[in-house]
């Protein structure tokens, strides 16, 4: 059975069903590093969670064939309110993994933002694509490297720069170490025999990962001597940190829309908003960086109520389902990213396993859409869930998802039954 014929209905219903599909095609160390998250996980875990706390109130009695799915962000039309996000070293997960997964967003009408960290360079990957592209960067290498990459980005089409701020220092992903990455992936061919199992056990993963090359270097960090190589990582993010003050210099080098990403305080979506930036992601690495931090859904309304509508807010972390997704929006979030659904789709059958996330996500937010009696997402409202304790922090905040209609004076309408 082909690859493609795996990840099809029945076979493959939901975005766990694609994550067990990957584990089945991916070598340990592959797997985990997109799966894991940084020390014991709490983040993690906390990201998804969020969502069963969150109750719907459907209106009943409305008939409607289909709903509307479509979006605008940063004056882009999608045909759905979510975009790929950024995964670095996707090429690990297939051979060409940023290609495949960049034709199959714009196959969708879905965004994609490609990884500083990509393993393909960023003409080739947006060559693939038709849909719209952002360009995510670090400033690893110096910001030398980083200029001359963004204006790469900006002559191959990407139309909107994403900044990653919450990478001061690499988080411990623990599954990472446990597994060998570090021996896997180096250039020590004796540090490889303990862990060489996990690949050899993957045959079908490691005759594909051998034809496109082996061990890729990172094209789009274009050192002195040559493309950054893979084992050099860690240290160059630890070396290239970015501050507000790096914003300046970014904005007069990039003319068009800049998104500040992994924002989780109101302190922070307002110096976003002070800095230029035409768009932040609500972030916290997917539970990659510091563990124990707010679930993404949680800090959403306290960065809403920052930036009191004057740019786009996004969200990431956790999706799973397309109602997920609706949540996120009926709080107020423009759309959001989607970064380990998609992921484990791309392992598990590269662009047809990308598009089958997609496809199920966007069979999700139509069906959670017309239950709810809404035939647009601009008829998504406040008072269609109910929020648990622990949300107070933000409770003031709620904006309206995209499209809805504020009260008078900017006043946000209440959510039904808060606790």
């Amino acid at each position: 059975m082909s690859l493609a014929r795996r990840v099809k209905a029945p076979a493959v219903l939901n975005i766990a069903d694609l994550r067990r599909a990957a584990i089945r095609r991916l070598p340990r160390v592959v797997f985990d590093y997109v799966d894991g998250g940084a020390d014991a996980e709490l983040t993690l875990r906390a990201n998804c969670a969020i969502y069963d706390q969150v109750l719907f109130r459907p209106r009943g009695a409305v008939a409607s064939p289909r709903a509307n799915l479509e979006t605008t962000v940063l004056g882009q039309r999608l045909s759905l309110p979510f975009l790929l996000a950024p995964v670095g070293s996707t090429r690990l997960l297939y051979p060409k993994g940023e290609v495949e997964a960049a034709r199959a967003a714009a196959a969708a009408g879905v965004g994609y933002i490609l990884s500083t960290l990509a393993g393909t360079s960023l003409e080739e990957v947006k060559a693939a694509s038709n849909g719209v592209c952002w360009y995510q960067v670090y400033l690893v290498g110096g910001r030398e490297v980083a200029s001359a990459a963004i204006e790469r980005a900006r002559k191959a089409g990407y139309t909107a720069l994403v900044v990653t701020a919450d990478t001061a220092i690499s988080g411990l992903r623990e599954r990472d170490y446990r597994n060998g990455i570090q021996q896997l992936l180096g250039v020590n061919p004796f540090g490889k025999l303990r862990y060489a199992w996990q690949v050899l056990s993957r045959p079908g993963w490691l005759m594909g990962y051998l034809a496109d090359g082996g061990l890729m270097r990172f094209p789009n960090v274009m050192l002195p001597d040559g493309p950054m190589r893979y084992e050099a990582v860690a240290a160059a993010l630890e070396q290239s940190v970015v501050s507000w003050a790096d914003l300046k210099w970014i904005r007069e080098i990039w003319k068009g829309p800049i998104v500040v990403k992994g924002i989780l305080t109101a302190e922070d979506g307002e110096r976003a908003v002070d800095a230029g930036a035409a768009a932040v992601v609500v972030s916290n690495h997917g539970g990659r960086q510091l563990d124990g931090v707010f679930p993404t859904l949680r800090a959403l309304p306290e960065v809403l109520a920052a930036v009191r509508g004057r740019i786009d807010v996004l969200m990431d972390g956790g999706i799973r389902r397309g109602s997920d997704i609706v949540k996120a929006l009926v709080l107020g979030a423009r759309a959001v990213l989607v970064g380990r659904a998609y992921a484990w789709g791309l392992g598990a059958a590269g662009a047809a396993g990308v598009g089958r996330a997609i496809e199920i996500l966007a069979a999700d937010l139509n069906r959670t859409l017309r239950l709810l009696g809404c035939a647009s997402l601009s008829e998504l409202d406040p008072s269609m869930i109910e929020l648990p304790v622990g949300f107070e922090r933000g409770r003031r905040a709620l904006a309206p998802g995209p499209g809805l209609a504020q009260g008078e004076d900017g006043e946000q309408p209440a959510v039904g039954a808060l606790h």
